[in-house]
């Protein structure tokens, strides 16, 4: 899946090797609501809208990998995200906590090693969960679509062709990918619940859900100076160390489903000045493209 400034496109190679790329026309929030633009809001609109195109993108590449079933609806997307945020309440935010105030107790530490402890088991848990669905072979294959996402992403960034040869080189790891936002809100919100580390343990527990919201926006703000500031691109890196984990070298063919994916997303302009570098990989060009009201992708 790749995001525009003015769209978001997602590509899948078909069982017959055919790449099908789908673009969703797509304004920038802050066009569609005013509160997107306003700092330590608009991370929040940013988290939700990113998780709800997350479901979509993969809802319709598991049809057509799959070429049967139909996608999967607007209905069962929202439930589906409300079980997974559950889920990830219960074993990264409220589990954490409760397993910390025990072994507090049983050290006889005080607010601030509950803290502590709550922090730690929290990353290594997100870490550890990470590494585990990663001995996965097809959670591996995802994520060498990661590497494939963010090499060609590096590839388009700095003016290069979109080829095979040009894209591989570069690293599969990019600061501004989704593995340095989980990492940056596991830090904030270690310090967020430092200050808070005198409240009574259940209104520790509460605070941990309660704040969600504003551990993401402040998280967000972090993640875009660290992207767009030397005096904070040390942020970044631990999410680039993690993502050693959830990114991989990825196959020729993988970087192809890649730059179809970026076509489908592009505005026309863009698609020529693309191709205006140089050779695109034959395959990306060949895709069947469902662009919308864009118009048709050349070959």
């Amino acid at each position: 899946m790749m995001r525009a400034p003015e769209a978001w496109a997602v590509a899948v190679r078909r069982p017959d090797r055919v790449i099908e790329a789908k673009r969703h026309d797509l304004p920038p929030l802050a066009s569609r609501n005013r509160l997107a633009s306003v700092p330590f809001l608009r991370g929040i609109f940013v988290l939700i809208e990113s998780l709800s195109l997350g479901f979509r993108a993969l809802s319709w590449s598991a049809e057509k990998a799959g070429d049967e079933g139909e996608e999967i609806g607007r209905r069962e997307i929202i439930i589906t995200m409300v079980f997974a945020i559950t889920i990830a309440l219960l074993v990264f935010v409220i589990g954490p906590a409760f397993a910390a105030n025990w072994i507090k107790d049983g050290v006889g530490g005080n607010a601030i090693l509950f803290v502590v402890i709550d922090g730690l088991l929290r990353i290594a848990l997100i870490v550890g969960y990470i590494w585990l669905i990663g001995r996965n072979p097809e959670i591996q294959r995802v994520f060498q679509y990661h590497g494939a996402e963010h090499k060609t992403i590096h590839a388009y960034e700095n003016g290069d062709p979109l080829d095979i040869v040009p894209i591989q080189k570069y690293s599969p790891r990019h600061p501004r990918c989704g593995t340095s936002f989980i990492i940056i809100v596991a830090m904030v919100a270690f310090v967020v619940f430092l200050l808070l580390a005198p409240l009574p343990f259940i209104w520790q527990i509460l605070s941990r859900i309660l704040l969600i919201p504003v551990i993401a926006g402040l998280s967000y703000e972090v993640l875009k100076g660290a992207a767009g500031s030397r005096w904070l691109a040390w942020a970044s890196q631990p999410g680039i160390w993690i993502q050693s984990i959830t990114t991989k070298e990825p196959t020729d063919d993988q970087v192809e489903v890649a730059i179809a994916s970026l076509l489908a997303a592009l505005e026309p302009a863009a698609v020529e000045e693309v191709k205006g570098r140089g050779d695109v990989a034959p395959a990306a060009l060949a895709a069947e493209y469902d662009l919308g009201q864009t118009g048709e992708q050349d070959g």
